[in-house]
């Protein structure tokens, strides 16, 4: 497997990236971090090695350069800016494409937790680049305009421990007008750190990314 740190340019800042290609790989999952973690968190970096296992590439990215999260952290604010985040992860699916090893291999969007509405934002973006989004341990506001844009078929994984967040998950699915699904790890709860629970959420991940592969397959056949 081939891994590196990369340098990807965006909106006038470099963010840092760890780049994961098994060699079997043929789907590109792109994992943005932005004010709450960064791509060394351990949960995080736990979800892409269960992806690089199944033959998943990875790419983990920081959506604030070292010099902005340096600034959050010393002023103690927040730099959550939902547009800014979608633009920076644009350019990171950009990047993607335009690597010679890499671009062919179709792009899934991992929203986790606060990353939920800028993940939303940029597929929103990239109807042409993106194949899907899959989100979970957090959800975007069901009254947000950015969801009735989204032209790519979406996946929300709920914990079941968690039923008033369950219920926000399926508002928000219902306003999408593509294909989507709402899939529930019964043991879980919305942060997904309870043992055996990345397996599984890994699994429905794999099987829904494989299943809208086939569909596009079969479409462009």
């Amino acid at each position: 497997m081939m891994s590196e740190t990369v340098s990807v340019p965006a909106d006038r800042v470099t963010l840092d990236g760890d780049l994961s290609v098994p060699a079997s790989a043929e789907v590109m999952a792109v994992l943005p971090h932005g004010v709450d973690s960064s791509r060394h968190n351990p949960h995080s970096r736990s979800i892409a090695a269960r992806l690089q296992a199944s033959g998943i590439a990875t790419l983990l990215v920081d959506l604030l350069s070292e010099r902005e999260d340096r600034r959050a952290t010393e002023s103690g604010e927040q730099l959550f800016d939902t547009g800014l985040l979608a633009r920076r992860l644009v350019a990171a699916v950009d990047w993607v494409k335009i690597q010679p090893d890499i671009r062919a291999l179709p792009v899934i969007l991992f929203g986790v937790g606060t990353q939920a509405g800028s993940v939303l934002e940029a597929a929103a973006e990239l109807p042409d680049r993106v194949l899907t989004v899959v989100l979970w341990g957090g959800l975007p506001d069901p009254g947000t305009d950015t969801i009735k844009r989204v032209r790519v078929p979406v996946l929300f994984v709920a914990g079941g421990r968690e039923p008033g967040v369950l219920r926000l998950t399926e508002r928000a699915a219902h306003r999408l007008h593509v294909p989507h699904a709402v899939r529930v790890v019964p043991g879980a709860t919305h942060l997904f750190q309870e043992p055996d629970v990345l397996d599984q959420l890994v699994d429905i991940a794999k099987e829904w990314c494989a299943e809208r592969q086939r569909y596009a397959e079969t479409a462009r056949s």
